[in-house]
């Protein structure tokens, strides 16, 4: 049975596992509708958008041919990153676009309400009150419940706390076995190499202080350049331990992967990103299991941890 958890100041219930739609551009109507009532019967019940992803509207097909749906899914979408027709991409947290795209999402999802929506990315240019604004319009007109952040340190999370009404009850980060910067920078503090330096903003410790749910997105993702650590020759020795203890409590190395997450001492939640069904069902076997102290350890020093 699924594990969930209640994220604080809110009345939603969240599955620890959560799928994340970014892929799902690559599915056919028919073949999207069975992933998500593969998540659905898999006790999974948070959906995980952003506008740039450009995947609200197939997803929105599947509510709008089977709205009922909708009653069983707490749907999260994310905004702030504009892309550009030339160069890269820039961010955006103005009022006027906040509330814009939060509209566009909506319509696009056909689910009538956003249950949470992040500001995807930091914006160097954002003013806190402007961003209070939106936050509070769209709260007002019930377009949205509640609210986040993705990708923020602690101390923008701080600050922009300061400024709005309602309380910023989510973060997403980046963290896996390979990618673990935010557990880094506690374990090598005051030592001299490069772990130490602090790239979250001990958000680990701020999620803790402010009982924050944390998510997790690419729970397997090595890097951009290597993609999954996951049977990835370049990952001998850590895979070598997943294969271990796969095999002791019969899951697969995913599982073991997403369970190495969900063992911090802390709310949070691995975002799914798969398309395959087969796939997101082992993922969800990590919810059946609690790595031992020793087994985290193990999966944490197999790569290039070693502990001071």
């Amino acid at each position: 049975m699924m594990k969930t958890f209640n994220l604080t100041h809110t009345d939603l219930n969240v599955s620890e596992i959560a799928l994340g739609c970014m892929r799902i551009s690559s599915l056919s109507e028919d073949q999207l509708e069975e992933l998500i009532r593969c998540a659905l019967d898999l006790g999974i019940n948070f959906f995980d958008h952003a506008d740039i992803y450009g995947t609200e509207p197939a997803f929105g097909q599947v509510l709008a041919k089977h709205p009922e749906l909708r009653k069983q899914m707490i749907i999260q979408s994310k905004c702030d990153i504009v892309k550009q027709v030339n160069g890269g991409p820039r961010y955006d947290t103005t009022k006027d676009y906040i509330i814009g795209q939060a509209e566009q999402s909506i319509a696009n999802l056909h689910c009538d309400y956003l249950d949470i929506l992040l500001l995807h990315r930091p914006d160097p240019l954002m003013d806190p009150q402007e961003v209070a604004q939106a936050f509070q319009e769209l709260h007002d007109r019930k377009l949205v419940r509640y609210f986040g952040v993705s990708n923020f340190p602690a101390s923008k999370m701080r600050m922009l706390q300061k400024f709005i009404d309602q309380d910023l009850i989510v973060n997403q980060i980046q963290l896996s076995a390979v990618h673990a910067l935010a557990i880094d920078e506690s374990v090598f503090f005051n030592m001299t190499d490069d772990h130490a330096i602090s790239r979250t903003d001990q958000i680990l410790d701020y999620a803790l202080e402010n009982d924050l749910a944390l998510q997790a997105w690419c729970p397997f993702q090595a890097s951009w350049q290597d993609g999954t650590y996951l049977d990835n020759p370049k990952y001998p020795k850590l895979n070598a331990v997943l294969e271990t203890l796969a095999t002791k409590y019969q899951v697969t190395k995913s599982a073991i992967g997403a369970a190495w997450i969900l063992r911090l001492p802390v709310k949070i939640q691995v975002i799914a990103g798969t398309t395959n069904p087969t796939h997101l069902k082992e993922i969800v076997d990590a919810t059946k299991i609690e790595l031992t102290r020793q087994e985290w350890y193990d999966i944490y020093t197999a790569q290039h941890h070693p502990l001071p």
